[in-house]
């Protein structure tokens, strides 16, 4: 799970086709072409329900509200969420979903949608077909049925409460996450091209710094989300990167095959940090912007800090992941919507 850039790593769970709704109409030619839609009402109040009108069409399918979604229904998605992960195994995929679709902000245009970032922008084929975004759509089929079920979820937020949801039911940290995304409504709306780091570039430490800084996060950001690869796989047939299986993932769960950061890849830790600093086994991935964060005189103090002290990544991780979660959406109602008590959202 290559959380940005181009070491596209997945999940290789077997996906299961998503029911067909009796309001949704389902064409193998495309995936995910959500439509355009016209909020019939406005959310005046936290609580308010909202009714949407939702538009069919032979090339896809969705349902989508550009006005904040329903607090009881966020925290149902949740618990389906929870669901999927006990038999999916798909935490990887699911976090870099969400990473996904918030990272394409750019903190130097100011309009919306044009600045990217979390607006659910990624459920539209065009920015699929992204090279960093490589088998993000598997992570689209899987959360499709939990998006049909509650409709007053919007794409923006169930990208981002899958993302969080996994990271703490992998064993991470607790994520200060407020709701209340918008969507965009278009694929015309969709960020260009570029905007996402790649695995190997040339100047690694340069470009992570390029990237991130763009969207104004710092080297203990970088740093910190960096950590995220404790979880995950790479598949060399989607990204050029890792080996085809390796002792740690012949076996799955789910399908078998990529290589993996950490032996125990399903569970969030700071052995990410510990296995780049000591590099003693060949079955483990080390992309160049790796192997940046203990090369780098900046990251390293960081790298050297997480891999000694669990608890101070994970308090950096969280606050670091519920920034990048929030970077350029627009929410309604302004403040969010904090569904369970979340500290410091």
């Amino acid at each position: 799970m290559a959380l940005f850039g181009g070491a596209a790593a997945t999940l290789s769970a077997r996906i299961l086709p998503s029911a067909t709704k009796a309001s949704l109409s389902l064409s193998s030619s495309s995936s995910f072409e959500c439509l355009r839609y016209s909020p019939r009402i406005s959310n005046l109040f936290l609580n308010q329900r909202r009714v949407s009108e939702v538009r069919v069409s032979s090339r896809g399918y969705g349902s989508i509200s550009a006005v904040a979604s329903d607090p009881d229904q966020l925290k149902n998605a949740r618990e389906d969420i929870k669901d999927l992960l006990k038999t999916k195994f798909s935490h990887p995929i699911l976090i870099r979903l969400g990473w996904h679709d918030a990272g394409t902000y750019n903190k130097n245009i100011e309009e919306w949608p044009q600045r990217g970032g979390a607006n659910g922008s990624l459920r539209f084929e065009v920015e699929q077909k992204h090279a960093a975004n490589a088998g993000l759509v598997n992570a689209l089929k899987l959360l499709q049925p939990i998006k049909d079920k509650y409709s007053d979820v919007t794409y923006a937020d169930l990208f981002q409460l899958a993302s969080a949801t996994a990271v703490e039911e992998a064993g991470g940290p607790k994520i200060p996450m407020k709701y209340g995304r918008v969507d965009v409504t278009s694929p015309e709306q969709c960020p260009e091209e570029g905007r996402l780091p790649d695995a190997g570039p040339p100047s690694p430490a340069d470009h992570l710094r390029q990237v991130f800084y763009r969207m104004g996060l710092n080297d203990k950001e970088i740093v910190a989300l960096s950590g995220a690869h404790t979880l995950g796989r790479s598949r060399p047939d989607r990204s050029g990167w890792g080996k085809p299986e390796t002792k740690y993932t012949k076996d799955g769960p789910g399908a078998p095959g990529g290589q993996s950061w950490t032996a125990q890849w399903l569970k969030f830790d700071n052995t990410y940090f510990k296995d780049i600093k000591e590099k003693r086994d060949e079955d483990l991935l080390v992309l160049p912007t790796d192997a940046a964060l203990f090369e780098d005189p900046s990251f390293k103090v960081y790298a050297e800090k997480y891999a000694e002290d669990q608890e101070a990544f994970f308090k950096d991780y969280a606050e670091a992941h519920a920034k990048l979660s929030n970077l350029g959406a627009k929410f309604d109602p302004s403040e969010g919507i904090v569904i369970d008590g979340s500290p410091n959202a």
